[in-house]
């Protein structure tokens, strides 16, 4: 598998680490490529454009990666 190098905030390493140490992920890896195939969808829907951070969210009412991982960490919750 591809190697990559990315630089995260403290606060999002801490976000990750406590989602692996809390057994809802076993790895980072694991998180991070949940997020990326969240994005990917995002992205792909319409509306989507490259650029949206966060709560930067498209105009239109188009939902934001953010909000997609939000809404699937909270179903992990539920069948958790």
């Amino acid at each position: 598998m591809p190697m990559v190098t990315v630089s995260i905030s403290p606060l999002q390493a801490a976000d990750i680490r406590a989602a692996v140490d809390n057994g809802k992920y076993a790895s980072s890896s694991e998180v991070v490529r949940e997020a990326l195939r969240l994005w990917d969808a995002a992205r792909k829907q319409d509306g989507y454009h490259s650029g949206m951070l966060d709560r930067d969210c498209a105009p239109g009412g188009s939902r934001c990666v953010a909000d997609m991982f939000a809404d699937h960490e909270a179903e992990l919750r539920r069948t958790a």
